[in-house]
This record gives C-alpha cells, sequence and structure tokens, in this order.
C-alpha cells in the first residue's frame, strides 16, 4: 500500500468522509495512459485499435513508445487521459488568440493547438529554462505555425500583451497530489503547508495573466492536486477580486462538481470540476472556466518588422518558390543567420525571453539557404513541390543518423526534398544521386 505523506491521510479523511476509504485505495491501481492523434497532420490513420477516451476529441487510451514513427513524426502526443480534459474545456476557436501561461511539458499547448488548426496565435510560455527546451522540441514535432514559445513569467509577459488574448490556459504550479500515484516522488515535497504556499503563487501568477485578458475573453484555471486551498478557495478569491463569472463545464461520467463548502460556500463554485481516481480512469485533476467582464489598458503595442538584408530575402524566396507550394505568412525574422516565421499579430519582442520564435525556418549559408527540421515536419506533404516516399525501414535507419541509399535516382534529381513517411513529412533532406543525406538533428536521433 501507498505511504502517504504525515497529514495527508488525515486532511483527506476528514474532507471525504464516506469516500475517503475508496480514494486512498485508488492510489495503489496502476495509472492509465493515454495519446491524442494530431489533426494537424496530412495522414491521421494509426495502427491497432484503440478505445476512445470519452470526454475528448482526439484522446485514445494506450500507450505511445517514444522511439516509434508516430511519436517521432508529431502524429501522436502522450498525455495523462485526465489532463486531456483541460484542453477539451478551454476549447479555443480557430483565429482565436491563446496563452498557455504554465506550458511544459506541451501537452496542453499541442492540444489547444489541435482546435486553433494553425490559424490565430498561441503563445506558450514556460517559467523553467530547462523545462522550456523540452517544450519547443514538442512543439516542433508536433508541427506547429502560428505561434511564439517564451521563457519568463506572467509579469513580463503582461508588459508586452496587455488586453492580449481570447483564451488564456493556467495549469498552474501545485502541490501535485494529484500526481502521488504515477510520480510518487512528488509526495517528497508536500507538507501540510505546502498547498497554500502554491495557492499563494497561483494568486500571484493570476494577478498578472488577468492584465493580458480581453474583455469577455475566457481563464481556464487547472491544478493537478486535490487541495480546496489550490482549488475551490483560488477561484472564491477570483470571483471576489475580480469581475469575473464561473461558466458551465460539461461533465461527464466520474466527474464530479466542485465543493462549495471547501471554500466560501459560493454555490456557483459547483460549476467547477474535479476528477478524483477513484471515480474515473485518470489522475486527480481540478478545472475551472472563467468568462472576464473586466477591461483592460491596452497600452501601445509596437508592431514587430522583418529585419531581413535583401540577399536574405532573396535567398529564402527562391527556396520557397522551389520547393513549397505555400506562402509563410509570418513576419520573416533573422536570429543571425537563423530565419524564422513568426506570426504577424506578435508585438516587437525586443527584451522579452524567447524560447523558439516561432516557426523555425532554416540556416542562411553562404549563397544558399538550408531548410530546417521543424519546417519540414509542419508542412503537409500536399504543400511541398518536392517530396521523397521513404519507406518505415528507410525511417528507422535516417532516425539513427545513417544515409539513405535509393533504390533510383528521384526524377527531379538533386538538391532538397522533404522526406515522407506514412502520408506525413519528416523533414528535408538533401538527395545527391541515389544517396540521401541525414539532416535529422543529431539531438533527436535514436541511439
Amino acid at each position: 500500500m501507498m505511504e502517504f505523506p504525515l497529514g495527508f491521510k488525515e486532511k483527506y479523511s476528514k474532507l471525504l468522509g464516506k469516500e475517503a476509504q475508496a480514494f486512498f485505495a485508488s492510489f495503489d491501481k496502476e495509472s492509465k495512459k493515454a495519446f491524442r492523434i494530431n489533426p494537424l497532420k496530412e495522414n491521421q490513420t494509426l495502427e491497432g485499435s484503440f478505445e476512445k477516451v470519452p470526454y475528448t476529441t482526439w484522446g485514445y487510451y494506450g500507450k505511445v513508445d517514444g522511439k516509434s514513427l508516430e511519436h517521432a513524426s508529431g502524429l501522436v502526443y502522450s498525455q495523462e487521459p485526465s489532463a486531456m480534459f483541460v484542453g477539451e474545456v478551454a476549447a479555443p476557436k480557430e483565429n482565436d488568440y491563446v496563452l498557455d501561461l504554465c506550458a511544459a511539458p506541451g501537452g496542453k499547448s499541442t492540444h489547444l493547438a489541435s482546435f486553433l488548426s494553425n490559424t490565430g496565435f498561441l503563445l506558450s510560455n514556460e517559467i523553467s529554462h530547462k523545462r522550456s527546451k523540452i517544450l519547443v522540441e514538442n512543439l516542433e514535432r508536433f508541427g506547429l505555425q502560428n505561434f511564439l514559445a517564451t521563457n519568463t513569467d506572467a509579469a513580463k509577459l503582461a508588459e508586452y500583451f496587455p488586453n492580449f488574448f481570447d483564451k488564456i490556459v493556467i495549469d498552474s504550479p501545485c502541490s501535485g497530489e494529484g500526481m502521488f500515484r504515477k510520480n510518487p516522488e512528488a509526495m517528497q515535497y508536500w507538507t501540510e503547508v505546502y498547498p497554500e504556499e502554491c495557492a499563494r503563487l497561483s494568486r500571484e501568477i493570476l494577478e498578472s495573466a488577468i492584465k493580458m485578458l480581453k474583455t469577455g475573453g475566457e481563464l481556464t484555471y487547472s491544478t493537478c492536486t486535490f487541495a480546496p486551498e489550490e482549488n475551490e478557495q483560488v477561484i472564491a478569491w477570483l470571483l471576489d477580486n475580480y469581475d469575473f463569472e464561473l461558466m458551465d463545464i460539461q461533465k461527464y461520467s466520474g466527474m464530479s462538481d466542485g465543493r462549495p463548502e471547501w471554500a466560501d460556500g459560493n454555490l456557483e463554485l459547483g460549476k467547477t470540476c474535479r476528477l478524483f481516481p477513484h471515480l474515473m480512469d485518470g489522475e486527480g485533476h481540478f478545472i475551472a472556466k472563467l468568462k472576464f467582464h473586466g477591461q483592460n489598458k491596452s497600452g501601445k503595442i509596437r508592431p514587430l518588422k522583418s529585419n531581413l538584408s535583401a540577399e536574405q530575402r532573396k535567398l529564402w524566396k527562391e527556396f520557397a518558390q522551389s520547393l513549397l507550394k505555400t506562402e509563410i505568412t509570418g513576419t520573416l525574422f533573422a536570429f543571425k543567420d537563423e530565419l524564422y516565421s513568426i506570426p504577424k499579430m506578435v508585438p516587437d519582442i525586443k527584451g522579452l525571453p524567447i524560447a523558439r520564435a516561432g516557426l523555425h525556418l532554416g540556416t542562411f549559408k553562404k549563397n544558399r539557404f538550408e531548410p530546417s527540421f521543424a519546417l519540414g515536419i509542419a508542412m503537409k506533404p500536399s504543400q511541398v513541390k518536392r517530396t521523397l516516399e521513404i519507406s518505415k525501414e528507410q525511417w528507422e535507419s535516417y532516425a539513427k543518423g545513417e544515409i539513405i541509399t535509393l533504390e533510383e535516382e528521384p526524377k527531379a534529381k538533386n538538391g532538397w526534398y522533404q522526406l515522407v513517411v506514412s502520408g506525413n513529412g519528416f523533414g528535408f533532406a538533401k538527395a545527391v544521386g541515389r544517396q540521401v543525406k541525414n539532416s535529422y538533428p543529431k539531438g533527436l536521433r535514436f541511439k
């Protein structure tokens, strides 16, 4: 049986009463694995039969192999099933401006991006520098084109994006009680006062985040903890201090209403949602959705202007015209020799800590432009003029860093091609004769 931290069992025995025994017993059951299909991919066919996660658009129960083609090509994203409900509740519409404030490792950002379908704008922020690198890797693998990834705090972001977003999602840093079963090491940090410490941090984050929300915009707040201090009590504070109204959340079998009696008794708190592991297949979660009726000052937003030299613009144009059927619509911006497409609505980001400045298009070399892996995985094969279909066996060699030898030369002869495997792009590679040179990033290659 799981050994809980001192004070945890006493606290939830008191709060849950008759439910407590089943609640504690659920921690000894195996965690359920799940994944989402990526709707941004041209071919969304998956081998095998999987049970649908009933409350999701793209979710299925099952385990994802991190070295599989499906994972490496971004066709699937592994995500705990309860966590999937956060994105489903937020459910942005196409062309929305969306902020995922505490975004690593990228599950919720990629889910939000699935709804946006490369329209509008997604800002994915992660304050931890180390975790922001994982976030960027997952965003690029998923094939996002309309995003910016930052590495800062909410207060800094509010300076650049006042009164800007239609939807904000905050999966707030929390005491992690809902993850005790999945990650028992989370119990090492738990003390009886830890939830209140985390609640104070959540309130600080919210104070800055609210400044970035448009009037009529929606805030989705979530945690992976059971603690009332971090859940109903934070929402009660939000309702008391800001002009928000709680929105109804459609609840599915096994989901519970929030508990007003665990906060200030405001019956509206019953509109929030609790996911308990003894009532459904998934870890512990809390979710609230609110509409903002307040008004924020817009401030001055300076537009970001392209900084390409005439030579850089010429090299990019030559590459794009020869290989792409679709236009890259973002602001073209170069950081030294690295070229990015930054969504048009992004303001001047000078001084803002950036983890990834939008879609990385590639690198300027002497008298030429070399496309990035990110561009080759973001483009659908139907959007590229020169593609090269490779087998799954050839892909396995390529993913290890090896050169591919073709049976015959490509029709278009030497040059850059988008590699296509199982109907989806897997980066660009250069063919010389019958050989395809390896351009798969070294940090992603399989050992």
